[in-house]
C-alpha cells in the first residue's frame, strides 16, 4: 500500500501572506458580527484602531474603505465610521457592476438573465395574489392606470412601477430589489424591447391580466399570467423590434 501522503499531489505554491488590512477586516467584521458594534454603533476612531491592532494608518483606512464598499459601514467626513443595518436593495445593488460587465462579455448573459426573471416574477405575483391587502390592491391599480395614461418617455419607468408593486405586495423586502435590479441590469436591450411598435398595447393588455389574476386572490392564475406576459413578450419583441435592435440582443 502506498503511503497516505502520496495519494494526493505535492503542490510547492507558496503560501501567500496576507495583506494587512484584510487581517483588519476580517477582526473589524469579527466585531460587528457578535454584536459588539451594533448598527447605528460608532467604530473606534483610526488612530485607536490603529493602537488596538498595531498596524499603520493606511491599513485602518483600505480595511474601513472595503467595509463602506460592501454597504456595512458608513463614513462620514470629520465624523468615524458608523455600522450601518444592511438592506435587500442596497446588497443587491452591489451586484450592479458585476452584472452589467458580464452581460457584456457573455452572449449567453441576457438569455440566461430573462430566464431567471420569468421564475422570479411568476413566483413573486404568486405570493403577491396570496398576500394582498386593500391598500395594495389600490396602489396596484393606480400602477396600472398611470402606466395605460404614460407617454412615450415615461412608458419604461411605469412599466417598471407595475413590476415594483407586485414585488412589494409579496411581503418580502428582497423582491423589489431583485425586481429593480434586474431590470436596471437589462438596460437598454430592455428600453429597446418596452419601445418597439405596438408593444405598449401588448404590455397593457397583459398587466390587466396580472392585475385581475392578483386582485381575485388567484396565485395559480397569477403566476401563470405573469409567466405568459414575459415568455410571450420575448417572442413577441423579436417580430416588433427593428432588425438593428434586434441585431443588437444577440
Amino acid at each position: 500500500m502506498s503511503p497516505a501522503f502520496d495519494e494526493h499531489p505535492v503542490t510547492t505554491e507558496p503560501i501567500p501572506r496576507r495583506k494587512l488590512h484584510q487581517e483588519v477586516l476580517d477582526r473589524l467584521m469579527a466585531r460587528i458580527r457578535s454584536g459588539e458594534f451594533a448598527p447605528g454603533a460608532q467604530l473606534p476612531s483610526e488612530r485607536e484602531l490603529m493602537d488596538a491592532y498595531g498596524v499603520g494608518r493606511p491599513s485602518i483606512r483600505e480595511a474601513l474603505q472595503q467595509l463602506e464598499r460592501a454597504g456595512i459601514i458608513g463614513i462620514s467626513h470629520g465624523e468615524r465610521a458608523r455600522v450601518l443595518l444592511p438592506t435587500a436593495q442596497g446588497i443587491v445593488g452591489q451586484m450592479a457592476e458585476s452584472a452589467h460587465y458580464l452581460l457584456s462579455v457573455d452572449p449567453d448573459a441576457l438569455n440566461h438573465l430573462k430566464e431567471a426573471r420569468i421564475l422570479l416574477e411568476s413566483g413573486i405575483a404568486r405570493l403577491a395574489a396570496q398576500r394582498a391587502d386593500a391598500a395594495g390592491l389600490a396602489l396596484l391599480r393606480q400602477r396600472l392606470d398611470e402606466h395605460r395614461t404614460a407617454g412615450l418617455d415615461d412608458f419604461l419607468s411605469r412599466d417598471i412601477a407595475f413590476h415594483r408593486q407586485i414585488a412589494v405586495m409579496s411581503g418580502n423586502p428582497v423582491f423589489p430589489a431583485a425586481v429593480e435590479a434586474m431590470l436596471g441590469w437589462l438596460g437598454a436591450s430592455y428600453v429597446t424591447l418596452v419601445r418597439a411598435p405596438g408593444a405598449e398595447r401588448l404590455t397593457l393588455a397583459e398587466h390587466q391580466r396580472i392585475h385581475d389574476a392578483i386582485a381575485a386572490g388567484d396565485g395559480d392564475a397569477a403566476a401563470q399570467a405573469m409567466t405568459d406576459h414575459l415568455s410571450r413578450a420575448n417572442a413577441l419583441y423579436r417580430s416588433l423590434a427593428p432588425p438593428a435592435a434586434a441585431d443588437d440582443r444577440r
